[in-house]
């Protein structure tokens, strides 16, 4: 299936690394003006002397007003991604209240604000895609604030579907399970700890990151036109046997 989206401006956030970072050079390969949003600079330097027509954006997405500032002056957008986000692992009598702000206002406030602040700037055909995780949908062992956050995306998301929908403007967001990212690669690496996961998933393995980036690309596109309000699994069936 080909692709194109010359003339189309989109947004990405969590630019830096991994699902981000793969999905900006994709994007960038079809045509798409790309705008890549992260905190850190280096791996946005990096991003831009490969993409030269990238253009990039610096902020932490967890300062409100920062976040407003830096993306309030764009003008019309196609589509977003929010993307950016954090993991904070351990078992619920551990985690403290800096975790769980740190969780949610990464995960489910920066998202808020930025979709807030770019969805005004998008007009018919617009789509956003929310980057969720399996763990909104099934129970993990210490993941209870990230899975707390990612069951408010996707509220979020079927709630911007409902909203945005009369404008013509799709919201969408993917659920990954663990995708092998480099840091997925470094936490999942021992098999002692991926063996009882990977029992689960009927392909026994986990995902890889142009897998999570094609299936993006797609929502970005025409293509899903008439999809709007669903939280997408990405998990090799995991959720078929359990």
């Amino acid at each position: 299936m080909e692709y194109s989206f010359k003339g189309k401006i989109i947004v990405v956030t969590g630019a830096g690394q991994g699902i981000g970072n793969e999905l900006c050079r994709q994007l960038d390969r079809l045509g798409a003006k790309v705008i890549a949003v992260s905190r850190s600079p280096a791996p946005l330097e990096e991003l831009k002397r490969d993409c030269s027509s990238v253009e990039i954006i610096q902020v932490d997405l967890s300062d409100w007003s920062a976040t407003r500032a830096a993306l309030g002056a764009l003008e019309k957008i196609d589509g977003l991604v929010n993307n950016a986000g954090i993991a904070i692992i351990k078992p619920f009598a551990e985690l403290t209240e800096e975790d769980f702000d740190r969780t949610f206002n990464v995960n489910v406030k920066a998202a808020f604000n930025v979709a807030q602040i770019l969805a005004p700037k998008m007009g018919p055909g617009g789509s956003i895609v929310n980057v969720s995780s399996l763990a909104a949908l099934k129970a993990f062992e210490g993941h209870s604030a990230y899975s707390a956050s990612k069951a408010a995306i996707d509220g979020l998301t079927k709630s911007l579907a409902l909203e945005l929908g009369p404008r013509q403007i799709r919201a969408n967001s993917v659920n990954p399970t663990v995708i092998l990212t480099r840091m997925g690669r470094d936490n999942w690496s021992d098999p002692a700890k991926a063996g009882p996961l990977l029992a689960k998933i009927p392909l026994r393995r986990f995902g890889e990151v142009p897998e999570v980036v094609e299936t993006i690309v797609y929502l970005l596109s025409d293509r899903s036109s008439f999809l709007n309000g669903h939280c997408l699994p990405l998990e090799g069936g995991f959720l078929a046997g359990n």
